[in-house]
């Protein structure tokens, strides 16, 4: 009997696997495409109004938020509301630990990761990231330590807007890709972009 599960057990694992990593060559166009030009975008912006030493609209946790918005879409921790939810939450946990205790890093560093992560559980709004952006707002430069809570509203809230439009324009470029879950919202997002849909489509004809 438990030989059997384990059998059960291993044939479903592997299925999940397979499925998670079966992406076709569009599928990957299409992750690389919006991944390209989301941080591509928050970039251009950094270097066009801010200097190289002053880098604060374009942080690391919007890496990893990308790998998630744009490659695995269809993740419950990629829909829009963990993306805004798990960042706007962390940042503010983050600098709020950084004022009450700025010069203990060896306490603020995982007290500001726990807590983020607990209650980003709490209210439903788990995106990993957040953990990178709760610490950045420790242990990031000078810079982004003097914007206090303003980090919350730039670079994160800004940063995470961007995102998530270009998210929501390129993961809905094809039949196969739906961004997010809710159906009902996916549908309207590809009313809006399907024009630029069909033009893309005339391009690649001629």
């Amino acid at each position: 009997m438990i030989k059997q599960q384990l059998k059960r057990g291993y044939r479903i694992s592997k299925y999940v696997v397979y499925k998670e990593t079966l992406v076709d060559y569009k599928e990957q166009f299409w992750s690389f495409l919006g991944s390209f030009i989301g941080i591509g975008v928050i970039a251009f912006i950094q270097s066009l109004y801010l200097t190289e030493l002053e880098n604060i609209f374009l942080i690391g946790s919007f890496g990893a938020t990308s790998v998630l918005v744009y490659g695995a879409i269809q993740s419950p921790l990629a829909q829009p509301r963990n993306l805004i939810g798990g960042h706007l939450i962390s940042a503010v946990i983050g600098v709020t630990v950084y004022k009450l205790l700025p010069e203990l890093i060896w306490l603020t560093a995982p007290l500001a990761v726990s807590l983020s992560i607990v209650v980003m559980q709490y209210t439903k709004t788990l995106h990993p990231p957040g953990g990178a952006t709760a610490l950045i707002a420790v242990i990031g430069s000078e810079k982004i330590k003097e914007l206090g809570y303003f980090y919350v509203l730039s670079p994160v809230f800004s940063g995470v807007l961007i995102l998530l439009i270009i998210a929501l324009i390129f993961n809905n470029m094809t039949s196969q890709r739906k961004y997010p879950t809710d159906g009902r919202f996916s549908r309207s997002i590809r009313w809006v972009v399907s024009p630029a849909k069909q033009q893309m489509n005339k391009l690649r004809r001629k």
